[in-house]
């Protein structure tokens, strides 16, 4: 028997039969004894940016033209409540064959047991193609738990007119220290335009993925025995991020505002560099000035390299399906290349497998900003804390007020990690 994946489950269950989701349940339409009729498969989609969702729907017309016997129909799902939607369906036994989520949200239904372990059930075509540092965020407990579609990565916009002003070389090549990050910060900023603004509203994804550049993990141990042990290097993008806040080169309302909300001071010129994630080159290139000369430097690096954990989108398999073996087909079909380049483009995102990459590259090799971020990608492996059961919950109760209150000066560095290691403890109590 499956474990529950929370407490709460088995109340879930109850109200099951309010919900209208019999669109979703399993098996409606399984052929009987060979009668002709097509093997019905519901996928379950979260996408909620129009080009995205329009994409997603091209995509499954285009299969459902070529393979009449196996047709796929889309559930679009809310973004904000999708665990607590999974969690109600999985309860309820109404959960549909697929499953787009991203690995963080779906580790704990494959821990307990819901998901379908997608090692024999994919091509070896389509696992070769993956990405290893990907393929590698995607196994949990030797089990590939979801088929990686698209991910982000962190990245340096940059006004090149104020960098060209203050008389900066712009970084080139295949990555920027941080070092030569802080002096460009530095150079920069004059009056009321500083160098960088950073939206740092909730900065743990970010300083713990751009961290593993200097060999950061957090976490020690495995499965069910992973604590947070805080080391040096953990400690080494926020110290470098509150030191360029204490010089005065980052701006200080930024730090309390979310990556979109800064996006206004940088079209403003009122800052000359911004830290985004990758996918917001989809939003910049429609949003900002038209006379803007903005850039997008090369990846940030640190002791280890430009490395970046990778936390993708995923396609799961219900491991109730009653048709496991159709839906991976579909899978193997979605992952083609022209597939997630489709995909990738729509969200401004960046596809998980070597084919789709290059074919990327090569798309955009002309847009501006793109060549960096499929550079920024290069370094992708799979991070600890993506293993962590409670990670989530550690993420948003202890470990994004620790970091904010560290870099409003609240507290030092020891108090940081002695907050973020307490905080383990007390929120897996």
């Amino acid at each position: 028997m499956k474990k529950l994946h929370r407490a709460s489950i088995a109340l879930a269950a109850a109200a099951v039969t309010a919900l209208t989701l019999t669109s979703c349940t399993q098996g409606g339409d399984k052929p009987d004894g060979g009668d002709g009729k097509p093997v019905s498969i519901t996928f379950q989609s979260f996408s909620d940016q129009p080009a995205a969702i329009q994409a997603t729907k091209e995509i499954v017309d285009a299969w459902n033209a070529d393979n009449p016997e196996i047709q796929v129909k889309i559930v679009q799902a809310p973004t904000d409540s999708l665990d607590d939607k999974l969690t109600t369906q999985f309860a309820g036994g109404v959960a549909p064959d697929i499953i787009h989520y991203e690995v963080l949200g779906i580790v704990p239904f494959a821990r307990d047991g819901y998901v379908a372990d997608l090692g024999d059930l994919l091509s070896k075509e389509t696992l070769d193609d993956i990405d290893p540092g990907v393929l590698e965020s995607v196994t949990v407990d030797d089990q590939i738990i979801g088929a990686p579609t698209e991910l982000q990565t962190y990245v340096v916009f940059a006004n090149k007119k104020l960098l060209e002003a203050a008389g900066v070389e712009i970084p080139t090549g295949d990555s920027m220290s941080w070092d030569q990050l802080a002096e460009i910060a530095a150079a920069t900023t004059s009056g009321d335009v500083h160098g960088i603004t950073w939206g740092l509203k909730s900065p743990t994804a970010a300083f713990m993925s751009l961290g593993m550049g200097f060999g950061s993990e957090y976490f020690t141990g495995k499965g069910e025995g992973m604590k947070v042990a805080v080391a040096d290097a953990d400690l080494e993008v926020p110290n470098r991020v509150r030191d360029m806040i204490k010089a005065g080169s980052v701006d200080p309302i930024g730090v309390t505002q979310s990556g979109s909300d800064v996006l206004a001071t940088f079209y403003a010129g009122k800052a000359a560099m911004t830290v985004q994630g990758s996918y917001q080159v989809a939003n910049i290139a429609t949003d900002a000035p038209a006379d803007m000369d903005w850039i997008v430097l090369p990846p940030l690096a640190g002791t280890k390299g430009a490395v970046q954990a990778a936390n993708p989108q995923t396609l799961s398999i219900n491991v109730d399906s009653a048709h496991p073996k159709e839906a991976a087909k579909f899978l193997d079909y979605f992952m083609k290349t022209d597939n997630l380049v489709k995909m990738n483009i729509a969200d401004g995102l960046l596809p998980t497998t070597k084919s789709a990459r290059e074919a990327l590259a090569k798309q955009t090799a002309d847009k501006n900003g793109w060549p960096e971020i499929v550079k920024s990608s290069e370094g992708l492996q799979g991070p600890a804390f993506l293993q962590a059961n409670g990670f989530v919950r550690w993420k948003d109760t202890v470990a994004t007020p620790a970091f904010q209150k560290f870099l409003g000066g609240e507290i030092d560095d020891k108090g940081l990690a002695s907050e973020l290691d307490k905080g383990w403890a007390q929120v897996n109590d």
